[in-house]
């Protein structure tokens, strides 16, 4: 990794505490910048500054659901991590594989309320300051799920779908301005992504990637790098990615009617 590349950024990131988000913190802080890693788990931040050691790293606990949680964190960030320009929108979760007509009401309530109005207040909080300065990286984490619906995927894809849409409509209000905004659409990555879904059940996360050279957190952020350090006139729209092993799916077809 470069030391340099991200030298004199700011990174906000959410949903730092593990999986892409803490990859993409740990790239930031290797390239020289500066970051605040957000999440509901405080141990696990605090883990993450005793471990990595730097006055470059900026902790703080944040649930996206909660808008004065957000408030607070902005309002209370010290001078020298107050001008955030890139922001790391990877707060987010699936919640089961049950279909629409038979899952739990809470769990699409709990997708929505953190995939889709947590990214959308973050991302109101932090735009004004980086449209007022002319210059900043959104990077929204989306999901292969947002183009490709498969059983179960329900109100997840749907969720998934919004922040690739966001992304594009946040473009077109963006013009005339240097900021940028890509929507990052990883396929399957070992993360615990799938033990949440799973409902901590390791067992049937692990089976998940049974037999599959998956990406890892690190391979998305590493995508996530080379994308900030292209040239400033240079957007990335979407970013789809997949490993080798993943590709798509014949049409559903049900012969029996």
């Amino acid at each position: 990794m470069s030391e340099t590349w991200a030298a004199g950024r700011i990174a906000l990131v959410t949903g730092a505490t593990s999986g892409f988000g803490e990859a993409f913190a740990r790239r930031v802080l290797a390239g020289g910048g500066r970051v605040i890693a957000t999440g509901r788990r405080a141990e696990r931040l605090d883990a993450l500054a005793a471990e990595l050691s730097t006055d470059r790293l900026l902790t703080r606990v944040l649930d996206v659901r909660d808008q004065a949680s957000i408030d607070a964190l902005l309002s209370g960030l010290p001078a020298a991590f107050a001008d955030i320009d890139v922001l790391y929108n990877n707060a987010g979760l699936a919640l089961g594989l049950a279909k629409a007509h038979q899952t739990d009401l809470a769990d699409w309530e709990t997708m929505i309320e953190t995939n889709v109005m947590g990214l959308a207040r973050v991302t109101r909080a932090v735009l004004p300051g980086m449209v007022a300065r002319d210059r900043g990286d959104v990077m929204n984490i989306s999901s292969v799920a947002a183009t490709y619906p498969y059983p179960g995927g329900n109100v997840y894809g749907a969720t998934k779908a919004f922040v690739r849409q966001f992304s594009l409509n946040l473009r077109a209000d963006l013009i005339g301005s240097k900021v940028r905004v890509t929507s990052i659409e990883p396929g399957m990555a070992e993360t615990e992504f799938s033990v949440v879904r799973f409902g901590g059940d390791a067992a049937a996360a692990s089976n998940v990637y049974k037999g599959v050279h998956a990406m890892s957190a690190d391979d998305v952020a590493l995508v996530c790098e080379s994308v900030l350090k292209l040239p400033a006139h240079i957007n990335v729209n979407t970013l789809e990615i997949m490993p080798v092993q993943q590709a798509f799916g014949p049409f559903a077809v049900d012969r029996g009617a």
